[in-house]
């Protein structure tokens, strides 16, 4: 089965078309500047050489960004199928599920609606998600669509876990609690975990450090997330890119008063400034540029960022070491989990040592694949292992269609 996975922003929309069967990709591409001057397609035809193909075309909307992903894949140059036919099924990343969603699900009227009326528990993102499922409707008429929601994982964590000690009044009526992002790729990950571990899912302790501009750690017991770092949005948590991560909620309020700023400006700042990018004193919120930094003999700049970063993801491995009583494998994934050494050794040489882990430095160098990179006989295995968020969406899709 050929499942088109589509992953729509405000203004960009990520596909691939993969065969279910073989888990290959077929395709794969990005549509940037929708609605915006200088609109581009960026694809390529992986079955056929993947040399990349670049088709500039004005995108004012979503629906022809979409046309242009489906000219594209039944181009007779470039194309991958003969016929929108071959195309059986379409996945669709959304991002906030709420308590509505606690499995991927077949898109009907019905849970389109229940979509919408999550929308201001992600008031950036679902609604692009749902524009993204609009256009994919209207060109693929009586196309089975899936929504695979990236809160859905950590839907199983206890009420212990995702409660705030805020008057109960406003979960009772506002559902204000944790939900925690990602959870594709947790899902992913720890499921491949247990696979290299050659243990059974449902018998593992496994942490998932998603570490990438936006960063958040889960804990998954017996295969299940019961606890997770972000919150009721992606501010919560780990220092991120761009984004605060935890801290005390007075500080709004001083910042406020001392500086005569607006809610609204306040959460910009939150939001867009924070992050390694603020504790950097604006050198960047790109690591490689704060790696660099770090490299340079008496920087105290790269130092004190990278530094706290690590510090933060270290302690909530320890603190779900504490939840799940024991850990058996530690992950690393996404953009910096993946590919830098550099932050896996300060987090795991610096801080882990008392669980037993030791990293094989050898191994901690390489990239790019599915590794075990202690060397420790005792203590929790420490992995890399590539996040798949598109292949995880193909795959419940399937599930669900067939």
């Amino acid at each position: 089965m050929n499942v088109l996975v589509i992953n729509c922003g405000s203004s960009s929309l990520k596909f691939q078309l993969i065969d279910s069967d073989s888990e290959n990709v077929i395709a794969k591409g990005l549509c940037e500047r929708i609605g915006i001057e200088g609109s581009r397609l960026v694809y390529t035809p992986v079955a056929r050489g993947g040399e990349k193909v670049t088709l500039e075309e004005a995108m004012p909307d979503h629906t022809k960004a979409v046309q242009m992903v489906l000219d594209a894949l039944t181009d007779a140059e470039h194309g991958v199928v003969k016929s929108l036919s071959e195309i059986e099924a379409v996945g669709h990343r959304i991002v906030h599920g709420g308590e509505k969603f606690a499995s991927s699900t077949l898109l009907t009227e019905e849970v389109i609606a229940g979509i919408k009326e999550c929308s201001d528990l992600a008031p950036l993102h679902n609604p692009a998600n749902l524009i993204g499922i609009e256009a994919c409707q209207k060109l693929m008429p009586g196309v089975p669509m899936v929504g695979v929601f990236d809160t859905a994982f950590h839907q199983t964590m206890p009420e212990k876990a995702y409660l705030y000690g805020i008057p109960y009044s406003y979960y009772r009526e506002h559902k204000i609690r944790r939900y925690g992002f990602h959870g594709t790729s947790h899902k992913y990950v720890s499921q491949k975990a247990a696979e290299l571990l050659g243990r059974p899912f449902e018998e593992c302790k496994i942490v998932v450090c998603h570490l990438g501009n936006g960063a958040s750690v889960s804990a998954v017991r017996e295969g299940k997330c019961v606890d997770t770092s972000m919150g009721l949005t992606p501010l919560e948590g780990l220092i991120m890119g761009t984004r605060s991560g935890d801290m005390d909620p007075a500080i709004i309020e001083f910042i406020a008063n001392k500086e005569g700023k607006s809610l609204e400006d306040i959460m910009k700042i939150l939001n867009k400034e924070s992050g390694v990018l603020g504790l950097s004193d604006g050198l960047s919120s790109d690591f490689r540029d704060l790696e660099d930094a770090y490299a340079k003999e008496g920087d105290e700049v790269g130092k004190r960022t990278l530094e706290a970063f690590c510090y933060r993801v270290a302690k909530y491995i320890g603190s779900y070491a504490v939840a799940m009583n024991g850990i058996d494998a530690i992950c690393f994934t996404a953009g910096v989990g993946e590919n830098s050494p550099l932050v896996r050794n300060l987090i795991c040489e610096n801080y882990l040592q008392f669980m037993g882990v030791e990293l094989d430095q050898e191994l901690n160098g390489k990239r790019g694949q599915d590794l075990v990179i202690s060397k420790n006989e005792k203590g929790p295995k420490v992995l890399v292992i590539p996040t798949d968020e598109e292949l995880m969406i193909a795959r419940d899709t399937t599930a669900l269609v067939k």
